[in-house]
């Protein structure tokens, strides 16, 4: 078994490109709700067994490079396929009276705790994941019909990297019925910081 404490780098980078181009790329594959642990004990693709203890404060993304044996040439990498996020602007909510915006928002807060969906908020930026049908979500979105409030579908790889370690479990740990929790991670809208 291989012990991981740390990411050396990601197939973004030049360097692992060409390491990979001449190598072999051995993949981890993860299930979204896998890929937001820091703690974790996995076999790659090719069989070999990983024990991932990385610190709090960091997560797997799609393409981390993990170990490198350059005597063989092998790469493990974290291969993360996420699912879409729902995308929820509120940034022209600043143009109206406050009374309205905070009915706008209860509004919102009430149609989504209504689902259970968990949700990130980053300024005026609400994300949902995707936990059920895109459909059935959009027609959540449309039957309420919030006022000056703007949605759409993103794929989960766009939104990750705008996301802490901690914020990518709440959204992504958090949209997959699997064995998992939260513990009390909650964002609050004031300030956007856990509470």
């Amino acid at each position: 078994m291989i012990i991981i404490d740390r990411k050396l780098g990601n197939l973004s980078d030049p360097l692992w490109q060409e390491r990979a181009r001449l190598g072999h790329v051995d993949p981890l594959i993860l299930e979204q709700w896998e890929a937001p642990k820091s703690r974790l004990r996995k076999a790659s693709s090719g069989g070999l067994e990983l024990a991932i203890s990385l610190p709090r404060s960091e997560n797997l993304r799609d393409g981390d490079v993990l170990h490198y044996d350059e005597a063989k040439g092998q790469l493990v990498v974290a291969k993360v396929p996420l699912k879409d996020v729902l995308v929820i602007e509120l940034e022209d909510l600043g143009q109206l009276q406050p009374q309205d915006i905070l009915r706008i928002c209860f509004e919102l807060g009430h149609g989504l705790g209504n689902q259970h969906w968990p949700a990130v908020i980053k300024g005026s930026t609400v994300y949902v994941p995707l936990s059920v049908d895109q459909k059935v979500m959009a027609s959540v979105m449309r039957t309420h019909a919030f006022e000056h409030v703007k949605s759409r579908f993103a794929p989960g790889e766009e939104i990750a990297p705008l996301l802490t370690a901690k914020e990518m479990r709440i959204l992504f740990a958090g949209a997959d019925a699997t064995p998992h929790h939260h513990h009390g991670e909650v964002l609050r809208l004031d300030t956007g910081r856990s509470a």
